[in-house]
């Protein structure tokens, strides 16, 4: 075993290898790293390692080589990067059905090639023989060494990942899609026995899985994606096991998924339930169990009709059709009549097995023993409301084979219908889970349900009738056909009849046995015999213990049943505790195996590997040699047997020396002369021929003549005797007729009479029911005028009542302009008034500081050259052109004598001198107040220090404001609320507080 330092360079080396043609050692190599202890860590050069790997089992067709090296490589990324094993796998699997089909491809003859029983067995040696001897061409041979092997590969390649895959958690999707391809491959090339062999293999894995509960990374069941994972794979089976026609498997499988069902208590999809009652009936119908086929197609048509909602009325009849029609094809009679209790115990067992895969639940009581029966079905169909969805042929079957007694004309009203019953069906609309409908299947059942029927009527009426009425009453079936139905009756106590073959009658009786009769009368006369008994010598009373002991009855029965619940307790330990040592067991046998089968693989391989080293170091010596002698050696032995075949002498002597082209040349040659030889003898023999088939027509054409003729004379009289009997059977035909014509005219009277008084009593009726029809109508008519009138007069007054509140609204609404418009103009006068007494209040203001502005002057010992007209006082705004609502005032300042214009001098006025001897240079302020409104009325005015102070409020539209002060001719505005502190002279401080 060779041992590398990195994985890369085992790469290295395997392609090496590969191209100068020793792909075995490059396989080898890769193989002895894989397995190797050392790279038990996952690393990305592992994956290319396992890519080549696999390309090179392939090539090799190596599938145990592959199943190792995959094992080793789960075990190494299972719990790093689950990812590369099924990119690894996926590879695997790509490879082997590409190499398969590629060899499909370039073979003609497949079908031969797959024409094996099975692909894992290997050539026998009587089959090795026979290949040899045998006449096949070489083109089939080499087609079926060439493709057989790849398909075995192929087969191979899906058990290896199947049993790589299984019990996996993190590849249950890889699984599921192996498994589907391993059936569709089984599907595509007829593979019966490999298909059986994947179902048990998958069976095998979800029982272990079941088994052992504690494995890690094991799937769980229960989880909805698992779950529907494989519930697909089990439909998937399903449906290639039916298409394949294994029907075994196909029950087989549907047990799989009932099981699956039941171990995770939860119901599949409607849509897979659908598919699930399709495939059975048609299981059932296969094993002619047509009880559970009905059943099947009830719950089929339940899930249709309460889940798809898209189906079409006519779809749903025609499902319906085939419940009615299912549950009619069942024999009226009870098959478990007169069996041993052995055989009602199974029927009991099937009974129950059946109903829980159907989805019924019964009770194994004596007396619920016909909970699966053709009366309870039917009466479940109608109680269900299926009769009334079927079509109106199905309907009338139901009814004449079900309740009408027709003896002597049921055959001849059930034919018709079988044959409009017959061309229904079909294909379904896409809306439908099911493709296609065939009612012709229940047509042979049907026709023996009717034949039974009659035999049962026709019993009830008739003691004897000939065999040929009866014969002619059943136009199905020839009379032995209709023999061994009436066995199968007679022996299930359905009707007593008699064939007497010797008279040509049928001898009809009542179906009970005499043995029966005579079993109840015995049984009634040892009653009454008991009863006189009791009568003449009554039994003695004796003294009963029960007083005795019913005191410590009830402490006995609670001792007893805790006695019993305690043993039960015991016993449930102990199987627990043998379950536990046995599963105990099991996994240390398990694990001695595994142990034993690790050192055994161990010594295998050091064996193996010992072994290579040997062959590889001789097969090195004698390899050219090899090489250069095989063509030529295979060619020897080719010429030799052939050469010992025909019975010639050897072509090469012994002890010559010979080469491959000398070979070449001589097997040429030997094979251009035994062509023409064969071509010589097939002309002799197409010759030889030719003048025997002469021969034999020429000796067969008088004998042929002859038997011509016997045959016309011998028909002649056949058919001269039938026309007789033709002619004879007419006769008879109408003489009877006219018989039952006479029978029948003695009834016409009677039937006049009775026919005239049917019609004067339905006419009665008639016109009663005339005249009531057209009072009632009469009534409708009154009351529904009376409506109209009620609801006319609702709508007149719900119209005069919005007219009425619309001139209302009009009203208030004019009345609410009017008031506005008188409002706006008594505004516009009050704001006119406003603005004349504000305009008055400004010139009286005017003059009062002119006033003030002289007596200060004059204060201050100044001279001033008079009061100021009023042409000079400074100009205000015009009170025509002021707004009703001005904005603050712009207040007109005192200007002294010497800022004036220079008209009286031009020298600058001295420096004014405070009062006070402050020195400031500071002109006395005088403003004048110029608000825009001024509350009616004369103004607050008062002096303190020889300061005038002029008070007033100021009202804009009609609102106070705020508080205007005029204070020694400084204006001070304040919001009315506000507090107002002034100082008014420069010694006294004088505070005024105005308040609201």
């Amino acid at each position: 075993m060779s041992t590398f330092a990195k994985p890369e360079n085992a790469l290295k080396r395997a392609e090496e290898l590969i191209n100068v043609g020793q792909k075995q050692d490059a396989l080898q190599a890769l193989h002895d790293l894989i397995t190797s202890k050392r790279y038990r860590a996952w690393q990305k050069p592992l994956e290319r390692i396992m890519f080549k790997y696999v390309e090179l089992c392939v090539d090799l067709r190596r599938g145990r080589f592959a199943k190792d090296g995959l094992i080793q490589y789960r075990i190494v990324c299972q719990q790093v990067n689950v990812t590369s094993l099924e990119e690894v796998i996926k590879h695997f699997m790509h490879l082997s059905t590409e190499k398969a089909e590629e060899a499909r491809s370039h073979s003609q003859a497949l079908e031969e090639a797959l024409d094996v029983d099975d692909l894992e067995a290997d050539k026998r040696p009587e089959d090795l023989m026979l290949s040899y001897v045998s006449g096949e061409k070489g083109k089939e041979r080499s087609d079926r060494e060439l493709v057989t092997p790849w398909f075995k590969f192929l087969w191979e390649t899906y058990r290896t990942v199947l049993e790589i895959l299984r019990n996996n958690s993190k590849l249950e999707a890889l699984y599921a899609m192996t498994a589907h391809r391993a059936f569709q491959f089984c599907k595509q090339y007829k593979r019966t026995t490999e298909f059986r062999r994947l179902c048990e293999i998958i069976r095998n894995h979800l029982a272990n899985l079941n088994k052992y509960r504690d494995q890690r990374d094991r799937p769980d069941i229960s989880a909805p994606e698992s779950l529907q994972l494989y519930l697909d794979t089990r439909f998937e089976q399903l449906k290639v096991a039916t298409e394949l026609e294994l029907w075994q498997e196909a029950f087989r499988s549907i047990e799989d998924i009932h099981g699956l069902m039941f171990m995770v208590k939860k119901t599949p999809k409607a849509s897979l339930m659908v598919v699930y009652y399709a495939k059975l009936t048609e299981i059932f119908w296969i094993s002619s169990s047509y009880l559970y086929h009905a059943y099947a197609w009830l719950k089929l048509f339940t899930l249709q009709k309460s889940f798809n909602k898209n189906l079409s009325q006519k779809d749903l009849q025609m499902i319906a059709s085939s419940v009615v029609l299912a549950a009619l094809a069942v024999t009226p009679y009870d098959h478990t009549y007169g069996a041993s209790h052995s055989e009602l115990e199974n029927e009991k067992e099937r009974n129950l097995r059946m109903a829980n895969l159907i989805g019924f639940n019964l009770d194994l009581k004596p007396e619920s023993r016909e909970v699966l029966s053709r009366p309870s079905l039917l009466s479940e169909l109608v109680s269900k409301g299926v009769m009334s969805c079927v079509t109106q042929e199905v309907k009338d079957l139901y009814h004449l084979l079900e309740h009408e007694f027709l003896p002597l004309d049921l055959a001849a009203k059930v034919q018709p219908l079988l044959s409009k019953i017959s061309k229904l069906g079909g294909k379904l609309g896409s809306a439908s889970s099911l493709p296609e409908v065939h009612l012709s299947q229940y047509v042979p059942a049907l026709e023996k349900l009717a034949t039974l029927r009659l035999l049962q009527q026709v019993s009830r009426v008739y003691q004897t009738m000939k065999i040929e009425s009866l014969s002619q009453m059943i136009p199905f079936f020839d009379f032995s056909a209709v023999e061994k139905i009436s066995v199968d009756a007679v022996k299930r106590n359905f009707i007593a009849m008699k064939v007497d073959h010797m008279k040509l009658v049928v001898l009809f009786s009542t179906p009970g046995l005499e043995s029966d009769d005579l079993r109840d009368h015995l049984i009634v006369f040892a009653e009454s015999l008991n009863k006189a008994r009791a009568m003449i010598y009554p039994p003695t009373k004796k003294s009963s213990k029960l007083g005795e002991i019913l005191p410590g009855l009830g402490e006995i029965v609670d001792k007893e049943h805790k006695i019993l619940l305690a043993r039960k307790s015991i016993i449930e330990k102990r199987k627990e505790e043998q379950e536990r040592q046995l599963l105990e067991m099991e996994r240390e046998e398990e694990s001695r195996r595994l142990k034993q089968l690790k050192i055994t693989e161990e010594a295998e391989h050091k064996r193996l590997a010992a072994e290579y080293e040997q062959r590889n170091r001789q097969r090195i010596l004698r390899e050219i040699e090899e090489r250069e002698l095989e063509e030529a050696q295979a060619l020897l032995e080719e010429q030799e047997k052939r050469s010992k075949r025909k019975g010639g002498k050897k072509p090469i002597l012994e002890g010559e020396k010979v080469t491959k082209q000398i070979l070449m040349e001589r097997a040429l040659s030997e094979q251009l002369r035994e062509r023409q030889e064969m071509e010589k003898k097939f002309q002799k023999l197409a010759k030889t021929m030719d003048y025997l088939e002469r021969a034999k027509r020429e000796e067969a054409a008088p004998l042929i003549e002859a038997a011509f003729q016997q045959r016309l004379v011998e028909e002649k009289a056949l058919h001269e005797h039938e026309q007789q009997l033709e002619t004879e059977l007419s006769r008879q035909r109408h003489d009877g007729d006219l018989k039952e014509k006479y029978r029948l005219s003695r009834m016409l009277e009677n039937k006049i009479i009775f026919e005239e008084r049917v019609k004067s009593r339905r006419e009665a009726e008639f016109n009663q029911r005339k005249a009531e029809r057209e009072e009632r109508i009469n009534q409708i008519i009154q009351a529904r005028k009376q409506e109209r009138e009620a609801l006319r007069k609702k709508i007149f007054f719900v119209r005069s009542e919005e007219e009425r509140l619309s001139k209302l609204r009009e009203e208030e609404e004019a009345r609410k302009l009017e008031e506005a418009e008188r409002r706006r103009k008594e505004e516009a006068e009050r704001k006119a008034k406003l603005d004349e007494i504000a305009e008055k209040q400004r010139q009286r203001e005017r003059e009062l500081e002119e006033k003030e502005r002289v007596r200060r002057e004059a204060l201050l010992g100044r001279t001033t050259d008079g009061p100021l007209r009023p042409s000079e006082l400074p100009a205000g705004p015009d009170p025509g052109t002021a707004a009703p609502a001005a904005a603050a005032p712009a207040p007109a300042k005192y200007v002294p004598r010497f800022r004036r214009g220079g008209t009286e001098g031009s020298a600058p006025a001295p420096p004014e001198t405070d009062k006070w001897g402050g020195g400031s240079s500071r002109p006395a302020p005088l403003q004048i107040l110029t608000s825009g409104a001024v509350v009616p009325g004369r103004p607050l005015q008062m002096q303190t220090g020889g300061v005038v102070v002029v008070a007033g409020a100021v009202v804009i539209a009609g609102l106070m404001i705020g508080i205007h002060l005029v204070i020694g001719g400084v204006e001070v505005q304040s919001p009315l609320g506000h507090h107002l502190g002034l100082v008014v002279a420069d010694n006294p401080r004088v505070y005024m507080n105005i308040l609201r």
